[in-house]
């Protein structure tokens, strides 16, 4: 009988060290928006912007809220401006300064050099905008560049239609659905995963940054070329 040398095995490829941060308090700052430490100073303006019972359906696909009064908002951004893992930021309107939305960096695995993006939840006014775009940027730009994580995770529940284009459209790749997940609010959730790679940033930076430049927008605002189109088109370095 032939015994199979186990060292021709295959065993992955070696993955060099290297240092990794936990994120931390920190301002990101755009064009269009300016990303900032979760504080419980911005939880009246978060309330107009995402609470509320006009505004329920924005957490409809979460595990938490909605919120159709204040007082459970603001003691869901109390216990959130002390979490180091979700770490949590709102988003400020660039013009205006008022908060527009939050979103955090959670799962997060320095061992591993792994990290997740959640807790995404945008006023219906940052919605698909630049803004919207231009916070993802942001945060990715720090993930890879600034903390030095090597995978990316962005999930979500599987019937979130939207959440799923998102994720592909900013550069994200699909990876399968975990069935059965989670009991949320007390319904079945099966699980989307997608997942964006420290190998690929390079060419999503470049995509992102060229659709973000102002001369990709028209006197009305509408892109010209849209973002998907953009990281295809570009060249390979």
């Amino acid at each position: 009988m032939n015994i199979p040398n186990v060292e021709d095995r295959p065993k992955g490829p070696e993955v060099p060290a290297a240092p990794v941060l936990h994120p931390g308090p920190m301002i990101l700052d755009g064009h269009f928006v300016t990303v900032v430490p979760l504080a419980l100073s911005h939880a009246g303006d978060l309330f107009e912007a995402i609470g509320g019972s006009e505004k329920a359906a924005l957490w409809d696909y979460v595990p938490i809220g909605p919120y159709p009064v204040f007082q459970p908002f603001h003691d869901h951004i109390a216990c959130n401006v002390l979490s180091s893992d979700p770490c949590f930021f709102t988003v400020l309107h660039k013009t205006t300064g008022k908060a527009i939305g939050h979103v955090s960096l959670m799962s997060i695995d320095p061992a591993n050099r792994s990290i997740e993006i959640g807790h995404v939840i945008f006023s219906p006014t940052l919605q698909r905008t630049p803004g919207a775009t231009e916070v993802i940027y942001l945060l990715t730009r720090a993930v890879f560049e600034d903390f030095g994580y090597r995978r990316y995770v962005w999930k979500c529940n599987s019937l979130n239609a939207p959440s799923k284009r998102a994720a592909e459209r900013l550069g994200f790749t699909a990876e399968g659905v975990f069935r059965q997940h989670m009991i949320c609010k007390g319904r079945n959730r099966d699980t989307a995963w997608f997942s964006m790679l420290d190998l690929e940033w390079p060419a999503v930076k470049r995509a992102f940054e060229a659709w973000l430049d102002p001369g990709n927008f028209d006197d009305q605002g509408q892109q010209r070329t849209g973002l998907a189109a953009l990281r295809q088109s570009l060249p390979s370095i």
